[in-house]
C-alpha cells in the first residue's frame, strides 16, 4: 500500500466462509491407530527395520501435531532456526471476539480525520471496528470483511459505498530489524486491495514517504494468482522502482492460505512467498535513488481496502461480502547476538 496512513464445541464460521477457510483439526484417533499397529508389527521385524518403523511412528505423530493450532504467548521466545520468535498473534478466541487491544489498534473512518481522505489512494471503504467487518472467526483466524455500506454513512466522496477494517501495531509494538511473517487467505474480486505491510515507526510524525514503508504483500483483486512486494522511501515512492510481482504456477491466493514474509536489516531486505525468496533489494541499490529506510523499526498494518488507485473501484458489488482471513502474524529477532 502507499497510503501514509479436547471437547469443547467449535462455533462455525460465518455463512460466507467456505469449507476451505476452516482449519484442519487434529485426527488423534487416526494417529493412535497408526501407533498401535506399528508397535504391534515391530516385534516381528529386525532391529534394523525397527529404526524404520520408529521413523514412521515419529512422522505420523508429527503430522498429527502439525495440524494442532499452536498458541505461543506474546512474551515467549520460540526458536525457528536462525530466528527467535518474540511476538505473535494466533487469533485464538471465541467467534465474534474483538482483536487483542494489547497488540493492535483500529484505524477507522475514511482517512479525512488524518488529513488524507481516501487514505491517500482515493479508496472507497470506510473502516470500522464493528464485528461485521473485523472479528475472530472462532477457528483460530482473524476475519477482515469488506461489505456494502449501510445507508446513512458519509464518506469524503458522498454516501459511503463500502465498509471494511484496518488494524495496526502503532503505539503497541515497534518491530526491530528481523523477520515478520503472516499466513493469509485472500479474497478475490476486481476492486479489492488486501495488504500486509509496515510503516516506519516515526510515521505519521515524519511524513510519508520519508518515514519508510515495506509492503510485504499486496494484491489486486482482479489478479487473484498474483501478489506483489515493494519498498518505499524518499526518492523511491509511489511508482517505486523497488517493486516485484509473484504469480502462482497453479491456483490462486484465494484458494488456500499462503505465507508472506519479510526479513530485513540495515544492508538489505528480502521478501518471501511460502518460504521462498521472491525479491531482494540491497542498501546500495536503494541509495542510488535516496536515503535508505531499512535501518529502523516499523509497525505492522493489516487491511482490506476497496477501490482506489491499485485496482480501480469495483465494477460489480456481487463480490461482497469479501473476506480476508489471517491465520497468524509472527515476529522474530535474529538468534545471533
Amino acid at each position: 500500500m502507499t497510503p501514509a496512513f479436547d471437547t469443547s464445541p467449535v462455533r462455525p464460521l460465518p455463512a460466507f466462509a467456505d469449507d476451505a477457510q476452516r482449519k484442519i483439526r487434529p485426527t488423534y484417533w487416526l494417529t493412535a491407530y497408526v501407533v498401535m499397529r506399528v508397535w504391534s508389527f515391530r516385534v516381528f521385524i529386525s532391529a534394523r527395520c525397527r529404526r524404520i518403523v520408529h521413523a514412521t511412528w515419529a512422522f505420523a505423530l508429527g503430522a498429527s501435531l502439525g495440524c494442532t493450532p499452536s498458541t505461543p504467548s506474546t512474551g515467549s521466545a520460540v526458536s525457528r532456526g536462525a530466528w527467535i520468535r518474540v511476538w505473535s498473534d494466533e487469533f485464538d478466541g471465541a467467534a465474534g471476539a474483538r482483536i487483542d487491544s494489547t497488540k493492535w489498534r483500529y484505524d477507522t473512518a475514511d482517512g479525512c480525520g488524518a488529513a488524507i481522505c481516501g487514505w491517500g489512494n482515493d479508496e472507497k471503504e470506510y473502516y470500522t471496528d464493528l464485528p461485521e467487518n473485523i472479528a475472530l472467526s472462532g477457528q483460530g483466524q482473524l476475519l477482515i470483511v469488506a461489505r456494502r455500506a449501510p445507508a446513512g454513512l458519509t464518506c469524503h466522496y458522498g454516501p459511503c459505498r463500502y465498509t471494511s477494517a484496518k488494524i495496526t501495531t502503532r503505539g503497541k509494538m515497534d518491530i526491530h530489524p528481523g523477520r515478520v511473517e503472516a499466513r493469509i487467505k485472500l479474497p478475490a474480486g476486481q476492486g479489492l486491495w488486501p495488504a500486509f505491510w509496515m510503516l516506519g515507526r516515526r510515521c505519521p510524525a515524519t511524513p510519508w514517504p520519508e518515514c519508510g514503508e515495506l509492503d510485504i504483500m499486496e494484491n489486486r483483486g482482479s489478479e487473484p494468482a498474483t501478489t506483489s512486494s515493494a519498498l518505499h522511501g524518499p526518492g523511491y515512492s509511489g511508482n517505486t522502482p523497488f517493486a516485484h510481482a509473484h504469480s502462482l504456477e497453479r491456483g490462486t491466493f484465494s484458494d488456500d492460505f499462503h505465507t508472506f514474509t519479510v526479513e530485513w536489516d540495515s544492508l538489505a531486505v528480502r521478501f518471501f512467498v511460502d518460504d521462498t525468496v521472491r525479491y531482494r533489494v540491497t542498501r546500495s541499490e536503494v541509495e542510488q535513488f535516496g536515503k535508505s529506510v531499512l535501518d529502523q523499526s516499523f509497525f505492522l498494518v493489516l487491511n482490506l481496502a476497496v477501490g482506489g488507485t491499485l485496482d480501480g473501484d469495483p465494477k460489480s458489488d456481487a463480490i461482497f461480502p469479501a473476506a480476508m482471513l489471517v491465520d497468524y502474524v509472527r515476529v522474530y529477532r535474529p538468534a545471533r547476538p
